[in-house]
Order: C-alpha cells, then sequence, then structure tokens
C-alpha cells in the first residue's frame, strides 16, 4: 500500500509530461486527476500509519519526507486549481517522485520517544513542512521564469512562451510563495525554540541537549531562513524582482533540500529520533 502513492506520482509525472509536451486539454485533465489520486491516496496512507501508531506520522526524516511530498502535491493541486494553470506540473512531479522513493526506501514508523509527545513539537514539524512546500513552489516558479526569460531574450518565441504564463505572473506567484513560506518558517522557528527551551532544563536526552546553533539541522534552516528573509528584503527595498528573485529562490530551496535529505539522514544530532 505504501507503494501506491509513489506509483501514482509517477504516472502523474508521465502526464504531466505528454500535456506540456502536447498541450492537450484531455492530458492536462487527465495529469491533474492522476496527481488528485495520488494525494488522495496519499491521505489514506497517512491516516493509517496515525492509526496504526496513534499520532501523526511526523517522526524520522522519512516520515517527515513523505508528509512533505504530501503537503507540495496538496499546494500545487491548490494553486493549480486556483490559477488554471497546469505546466507547473511536469516541474513539480520529479520532486515528488524522488522525494517519495527516498520516504519509502528508506521509511519505517516507530513510536516517539516520549519528550515528542507535544503540541508544540507537532506544530513545529507541520509549520516548517508546509513552509518548505511553498519554497519549492517558489524553486519550480523561479526556474521556470529563468527558461521562460532565455527564451524571450534570445527572441526565439516558441517552447517555453507557448507553454508557460507571462514572467509578471511567474514572478508574482514567486513572491507570494515566498511570502507564505517565509511566515510558516519564522512561527516554526518560533515554536520550535519555545519547544526546546521547555524541554532543556528538565531531560537529560541528549538529543535535546545537543540543540543548539552548532547542530548542522539547526544551522542550516536558520541559514535558509536569512536567505529567504533576504530575498523579501531585496524585492521589496532595493528591487530584486525577476531572475534575482528567481535564483534566490532555487539557492534557498536547494538548502532547504540539502538540510531535508542528507543532513536529516546523516549529520544532525539533535533531530535523529
Amino acid at each position: 500500500m505504501t507503494l501506491l502513492p509513489l506509483l501514482l506520482y509517477l504516472v502523474a509525472g508521465v502526464v504531466y509530461t505528454v500535456f506540456f509536451v502536447r498541450r492537450d486539454s484531455r492530458a492536462g485533465r487527465l495529469a491533474t486527476a492522476s496527481l488528485a489520486a495520488a494525494a488522495l491516496i496519499h491521505t489514506f496512507v497517512i491516516g493509517m500509519r496515525t492509526v496504526e501508531v496513534g499520532h501523526l506520522p511526523l517522526v524520522g526524516t522519512a516520515s517527515a519526507i513523505s508528509a512533505f511530498v504530501w503537503m507540495l502535491a496538496v499546494a500545487y493541486l491548490y494553486t493549480e486549481v486556483t490559477t488554471d494553470e497546469r505546466a507547473l506540473g511536469v516541474f513539480i512531479a520529479p520532486l515528488l517522485v524522488a522525494l517519495q522513493t527516498i520516504s519509502t526506501v528508506s521509511g519505517t514508523v516507530s513510536e516517539p520517544a516520549a519528550i515528542l509527545d507535544s503540541p508544540l513539537l507537532a506544530a513545529h514539524v507541520v509549520s516548517l513542512l508546509f513552509a518548505y512546500a511553498a519554497f519549492a513552489l517558489a524553486c519550480v516558479v523561479g526556474i521556470t521564469y529563468v527558461l521562460l526569460f532565455r527564451e524571450l531574450k534570445s527572441k526565439q518565441l516558441g517552447f517555453f512562451a507557448a507553454r508557460l504564463p507571462s514572467l509578471h505572473v511567474i514572478d508574482v506567484m514567486n513572491g507570494r510563495a515566498v511570502g507564505i513560506g517565509w511566515l510558516f518558517l519564522t512561527a516554526g522557528l518560533a515554536v520550535g525554540v519555545a519547544w526546546a527551551l521547555r524541554l532543556q532544563p528538565d531531560t537529560s536526552d541528549p538529543r535535546v541537549l545537543a540543540m543548539s546553533f552548532s547542530d548542522p539541522k539547526i544551522f542550516v534552516v536558520l541559514l535558509s531562513w536569512a536567505i529567504y528573509s533576504f530575498e523579501l528584503y531585496a524585492r521589496r527595498a532595493i528591487g530584486w524582482s525577476g531572475r534575482r528573485a528567481a535564483w534566490l529562490s532555487a539557492l534557498g530551496f536547494s538548502i532547504v533540500l540539502v538540510n531535508l535529505v542528507p543532513v536529516g539522514y546523516f549529520l544532525t544530532e539533535s533531530h535523529n529520533f
């Protein structure tokens, strides 16, 4: 059952590719339906795991990645429905497939440590994952901006110009996604600090005691916050929109991915529950 969401995300990716290349409306509707089916089955799997272990499956890197994939799929579907624009699906789907593959291959469901039984922790994790989903959308939108800009600059309109929204629309989408992501990232960090401060005086758990700026997981997420804060400041105060904002979005999400996968699996001492 856990393989089914991955297979459906893969099917959605193939159909989105067909739609992007051929611009066939039927393929577009099928792509949306495939992704919606994948998200629905993924919801069912997460629900089954919740019933199995008695809590939301957010503990452990594999579970967090799976939850992130689900949030990104739902966020993209919402964006697609509200904008009636399916072209970005061909860029979103490979990310969903890659991350869900990592989660499926390495995923295990286990009982959480007693110290993790806190609504503050749940709010911390959910806020960060929602922020990461928004940043993923911003990254994809930024990539499409660069691709379209280069085509327009070459004055050889064709493949991307016929398939993507205008540069202005893409830039606005990027700014909104980064703004929403930054709000949730800031809230998630604040809640995480509150949770850690409540725990540290009364626990001897080495993972909690390791929660400091020197831990790679915490350092990298703060670096991500700094980059996105600068992007928002630069957009409003310096006028860094368009390509510069697109590249900053790509840089920021690259750091998020590093934090989510290699750091989460191999380098952190405080977030390896």
